[in-house]
Formats: C-alpha cells, sequence, structure tokens
C-alpha cells in the first residue's frame, strides 16, 4: 500500500479539504508513491519520534501538528524545522499531518478528548465540545479528576467550590472557545493551553476554567486517527503494521512505540 492510498484512508477519517485556511495538512514530506512498511502516529514530529519510526521499521509517519505551518526559505541544519526536515528525508521518511481538519472531524481530536472525560449527552459546534459529567463535582474535585481521566497535571483557575455538571472543552490552544462553550451550557471549561486574559474573563463569569496541556488534550486524538486507519485497513483485508509512539511530550529520547 502506497503513501497515497494511506492518505485516501485518513482523508476519508477527516477530510484535508475542511482544514482552516491558515493551516498545512496533508503530505509534506515524501513520495506519494512510496509503498508504506509501516506507520508511526504521534502528536508531532520532532527528533526522538524520528528515531522511534526508524527503530520500528516505520517509514511513514502522521502527526496531527504539521511542519512548515509557516512558510520557510531554507533548509539547513541552524533551524530546528530545518533539522527535522533534513533527518526525514535522509531516513527517507514520508510526513503526512491532520491538524485542523482532524480537529473538528467526528471521532476526531475533540471527541477523543470528550471521551477521555467520559462526558455524556456531547454536543458539538466546530472545535467545541460540551457533555454532561458522569456525575455533579466542584471544580475542585472535578480537577481532581481530569487529572486522572487525562493522566496529566491540570491547573483550575477559578472557585474549586463551583459546582458543575456541564464542561465544555476545545483542545490544544482553544481558551478563546470558552464564551461559544458557555453559549452551549457549558458551566465550566477545559483547554491545553489558556492565556491569562482569558482566564480573567472566566473567573469573571464564574465558569470554573481548567488548564490541562496541550500534550494531555491532543494525543488521544491521533491514536484515534490510528484506531480508525486500522479499522479501514480491517476492513479490506490488508495488514500493516500500525504503531502509537511512546514519546513523552518535550522528549529528547524515546521508546518503542506501541502497536495497535
Amino acid at each position: 500500500m502506497t503513501v497515497r492510498e494511506i492518505y485516501r484512508l485518513l482523508d476519508a477519517v477527516a477530510p484535508f479539504e475542511t482544514q482552516e485556511p491558515y493551516d498545512n495538512s496533508g503530505l509534506l514530506v515524501g513520495s506519494p508513491d512510496q509503498e508504506v512498511r509501516g506507520i508511526l502516529f504521534a502528536l508531532d514530529v520532532t527528533e526522538a519520534v524520528i528515531r522511534e519510526a526508524v527503530s520500528l521499521g516505520a517509514n511513514l509517519i502522521v502527526t496531527h501538528h504539521p511542519l512548515m505551518f509557516d512558510p520557510i526559505r531554507r533548509l539547513t541544519d541552524e533551524t530546528y524545522e530545518g533539522r527535522l526536515i533534513r533527518h526525514l528525508i535522509r531516513e527517507d521518511l514520508s510526513l503526512i499531518a491532520s491538524h485542523t481538519c482532524l480537529d473538528q472531524a467526528p471521532g476526531g481530536i475533540n471527541d477523543a478528548l470528550a471521551e477521555c472525560c467520559a462526558l455524556l449527552d456531547v454536543e458539538g459546534e466546530g472545535f467545541i465540545r460540551v457533555g454532561t459529567l458522569p456525575k455533579p463535582m466542584r471544580a475542585g474535585e472535578l480537577k481532581e479528576y481530569l487529572s486522572a481521566a487525562l493522566d496529566t497535571e491540570v491547573r483550575l483557575m477559578g472557585d474549586p467550590e463551583i459546582p458543575v455538571s456541564r464542561l465544555g472543552m476545545c483542545s490544544g490552544a482553544g481558551g478563546s472557545e470558552w464564551e461559544a462553550a458557555a453559549a452551549l451550557g457549558a458551566e465550566a471549561f477545559l483547554s491545553g493551553e489558556v492565556k491569562h486574559h482569558q482566564a480573567l474573563a472566566m473567573a469573571d463569569a464564574g465558569v470554573p476554567c481548567f488548564e490541562c496541556g496541550h500534550f494531555a488534550t491532543e494525543r488521544p486524538g491521533i491514536f484515534a486517527l490510528a484506531d480508525a486507519l486500522q479499522s479501514a485497513l480491517n476492513q479490506v483485508q490488508y495488514n500493516l503494521d500500525i504503531y502509537k509512539s511512546e514519546t513523552a511530550a518535550y522528549a529528547s529520547v524515546s521508546g518503542p512505540g506501541q502497536a495497535v
């Protein structure tokens, strides 16, 4: 199976044409005609992730975040992205990114985040999801619940005594979406990154805010894409090694990926 064929299967899950105008999703490095031996799914392509792919024998990396998000003029070892792209090319690795198209897709980044938090009666609009907690909790208790659900440190900005039944969320740097979530009935809001002025506005509105980290809020979604691709391959009875990266956020070294 070629990179082009894998691209088409990914496109069926989260159509690349739905990405935001500023985005850079799609096939970013490599040849669409390359035969795929194995695929490694990761939130980002880093030196550690590249080494992980090579150790696994995977020659296609699928990430959430793209490279070349902003235009670049040089591919040299003097820049971070230049080193990454040169390393990918040296190892003959292809790279596909599924970014804002996957954020919005059914079963994508934000649906996977809602599932991790065990939300019920989830409704969505664009990047936002709002759902009912398994039981009502005070904000302080909800902080501990989210820490366990997402396996991360959570920062609560707001009154820990405020009761919460409906939780709104937008993964990654989604703090600006809190008002839209509140309009859908959210009594508290979760995101990966929240700016200070956004947290102040939420506190003024009596909306507890939970900052959970970019990596923790989006990693489940890229792994959900890996599962969706595996399901598509199973339907056509095609056997291909698919791995989920075990590289931690900001790690400079990695262990072996976990097979799907």
